[in-house]
C-alpha cells in the first residue's frame, strides 16, 4: 500500500535526522514539518526510514 498521509505529533526535538533522510518530504525550521503536496509514494521507504530513525518517535504515517 501507498503511503497517503505524513503528519509529526507534539513533541519534535528538531534534531534534523528526518530531513537529512528525505529532504523531500520534510523540512526543518523551529521543529520538523511535512512539506505538503508530495507524492508520498514516490518516497515510501525514505519515510519509513524517518520515522523509525526518529529519536523521539513523533513521525507517522498511514497506508
Amino acid at each position: 500500500m501507498a503511503i497517503t498521509k505524513v503528519w509529526i505529533v507534539e513533541g519534535c526535538t528538531s534534531c534534523g535526522l528526518c530531513e537529512d533522510i528525505c529532504p523531500e518530504v520534510f523540512k526543518l525550521k523551529d521543529e520538523a514539518t511535512v512539506i505538503e503536496g508530495v507524492n508520498y509514494s514516490e518516497y515510501e521507504m525514505k519515510i519509513k526510514e524517518a520515522a523509525e530513525s526518529c529519536p523521539v518517535e513523533v513521525i507517522k504515517y498511514t497506508e
